[in-house]
């Protein structure tokens, strides 16, 4: 290997300065992240090797035995990885070493708090993993060559992680990559044989390429004397070196699940949960998935990488097959390895291939049956709902051939607890129905207090009839696909006829009808005054405390979801609401009483109120203001 020729100084990309100014002076707790990231990232490139090589096995340049080597010099204080994987080319290493090169970098920035431990938990989960070489060295050199290219398209990369970089031409016999950390004075502890080994078989037992370490053996006689002169190197396996999921699951610790689950996701939290399935038969493969428990930064990116790793007969195929997932699920991580797919598989036979289809529909049910489990104890649950529950709540409007299923996993907050938490089932809610009752009730809000203090409630909190308090963005778009449970109707008590079944009874509904006849002249009056301001006016007895409520058609986009698609530039068609107004209210009765003159007026400011109470924006706030100065003072 020659010299390297022809040096270059770049600029790191504004990001990276700050995130190496925040490795080199913040992130001390976690030091050792640096080795399974490098090592993670040394694996990925044996694996896209191999599977480069399906098509051209020329790329090995006649070393076919895929590794990754580490050494160190105790003395130089330097750590050295390598591997004989893909390697770079010269634009490679300034898009793979001088960016941070997937999406999301101002969310990484963002997420930065100055705990070191949490800070240090993020790294490799932005693919901001080869940065953590700054943690422990104060200038990190990388030697590389992409496979199938000249040796001297070789390139070297050097930074001392102060806001430039050197990059130079280098002749390299060698494909792959090497890194050599020249380590801080406070990091050399790992320049230490035994502190390697244990740093490797705690993080990367688990990866299929083996990792090797240098020997010294030294020959001896007949009578067990060293011989003088007689050493000897050689490249001790280091891991397991085992595809973890092809193993027995009866062989497989519940550490190493753990470890696995760090080194696919590139998180460094414990999954909350894991399935581990193989299936024979009409179709083979094996399942490896698991439920992160914290989201990554891209949770609402649909168009975001997600999906599985995928393998065919442990040839490494992808990193991201989304096809074998629904969206709903882009949260789960793991591996699929099978042989029923072509080892020449490609994105667009993905989509085509009916098997894909068929292992989608099996491992959507598997998923669903883990977070089942899962959903038996409370707290882990609860841990899982509060970071996912928003994108599992997609899922009844895109498979509803699981629809009952995702139903039962649900979680909402109600009025059986007035928490904003959401942490009642529908399944809870059908045991505490009270006798008579036909339905499952929702009201939908902009906010939890919204919901909760909606004078839609007051006759079911008079009645101790629970209600689903739904506040979430997407819960409106949801009810609108999930109108069962459990036989069941669900039922938006903001919308149609209030219809509350036998739990009222033939008195009640003879007295409710007697009311409405002798209110018709009010009615009438109050329409005239709003005029096409409403639909329809009515009597109510849906109301307690408040003096009118506003109701829309049963079948008609409730307010929330009007106010997000208006908020996102859709035109929406003009939709008049109905008022119901409450007979037994006092503003009501002066409403009945009052001169031709204040008649309007109060109508207009009982319906202003109304729709203020649900949310809702008034087309002209000071028309109101002014009316309602002009009762007041009167």
């Amino acid at each position: 290997m020659s010299t390297a020729t022809k040096e270059e100084t770049l600029g790191f990309q504004t990001e990276v300065k700050q995130l190496l100014n925040l490795m080199i002076h913040s992130l001390y707790s976690n030091r050792e992240i640096f080795l399974r990231e490098l090592i993670s990232n040394a694996a990925d490139a044996c694996d896209k090797l191999r599977y480069a090589a399906l098509d051209n096995d020329t790329l090995y340049e006649g070393d076919s035995e895929l590794r990754v080597e580490i050494e160190h010099d105790s003395e130089a204080g330097t750590v050295t990885l390598r591997d004989n994987g893909i390697g770079m080319s010269r634009d490679d290493v300034i898009a793979n070493l001088g960016t941070i090169a997937k999406s999301g970098t101002a969310e990484f920035l963002q997420q930065l708090s100055g705990e070191q431990q949490k800070d240090a938990n993020l790294i490799g989960q932005f693919g901001v993993g080869f940065y953590s070489s700054f943690i422990v060295a104060d200038e990190v050199t990388v030697r590389t060559r992409k496979a199938g290219t000249d040796a001297a398209e070789g390139v070297e990369w050097r930074s001392a992680g102060e806001g430039e970089f050197t990059i130079a031409e280098l002749e390299r016999e060698a494909h792959g990559t090497e890194i050599v950390l020249h380590l801080k004075d406070d990091a050399k502890e790992y320049a230490d044989d035994f502190r390697l080994q244990n740093l490797v078989r705690k993080y990367s037992d688990h990866i299929e390429v083996p990792v090797k370490m240098p020997k010294t053996e030294t020959a001896r006689d007949d009578e067990g004397n060293a011989i003088e002169g007689s050493e000897v190197t050689t490249w001790e396996t280091i891991n397991e070196a085992t595809a973890l999921w092809v193993r027995p699951k009866s062989e497989v610790t519940e550490d190493e699940y753990k470890a696995f689950y760090k080194h696919v996701s590139h998180d460094f939290s414990d999954p909350l949960t894991w399935s581990h399935n193989k299936v024979e038969g009409k179709l083979e493969y094996t399942s490896l998935l698991f439920v992160p428990g914290r989201a990554p930064f891209d949770l609402y990116e649909r168009d975001g990488a997600r999906g599985v790793k995928l393998y065919v007969q442990r040839v490494f195929i992808m990193d991201d097959a989304e096809q074998f997932l629904p969206l709903y699920l882009r949260f789960i991580k793991g591996v699929l390895d099978t042989r029923d797919l072509s080892l020449n598989v490609s994105r667009e036979i993905l989509q085509q291939d009916p098997q894909v289809e068929k292992i989608k529909s099996a491992l959507t049910k598997r998923s669903l049956d883990m977070l089942k489990k899962l959903a038996k104890d409370n707290e882990a649950y609860q841990t899982f709902w509060n970071t996912f529950g928003s994108v599992l709540k997609e899922g009844p409007g895109e498979d509803a051939g699981n629809r009952e299923k995702i139903a039962g996993l649900l979680r909402f907050s109600s009025t059986h607890t007035d928490s904003a938490t959401q942490d009642q089932s529908l399944a809870d809610y059908v045991e505490r129905m009270k006798e008579g009752q036909q339905k499952i009730y929702y009201i939908v809000a902009d906010g939890f207090n919204a919901a909760k203090n909606s004078p839609h409630l007051e006759i079911f909190r008079k009645k101790g009839i629970e209600v689903l308090l739904l506040a979430d963005r997407i819960d409106e778009w949801l009810m609108s696909h999930l109108t069962e449970f459990d036989g069941k109707s669900l039922t938006d008590v903001a919308k149609g006829e209030l219809d509350l079944g036998d739990v009222e009874d033939e008195d009640e509904k003879k007295a409710q009808a007697e009311t409405a006849r002798d209110k018709e002249d009010l009615v009438k009056r109050v329409r005239e005054a709003l005029s096409d301001g409403v639909q329809e006016v009515k009597i109510t007895h849906r109301l307690t405390d408040s003096p009118a409520c506003v109701v829309l058609p049963e079948n008609e986009m409730g307010f929330q979801m009007r106010r997000i698609m208006e908020a996102a530039g859709q035109p929406m068609p003009e939709v008049k609401p109905i008022l119901e107004l409450n007979p037994e209210h006092a503003l009501v009765a002066r409403l009945e009483n009052a001169d031709d003159a204040t008649f309007s007026d109060l109508a207009h400011i009982l319906l202003d109120q109304a729709i203020i109470a649900e949310g809702g924006h008034l087309d002209d706030p000071a028309a109101y203001v002014k009316r309602l100065n002009g009762v007041l003072t009167a």
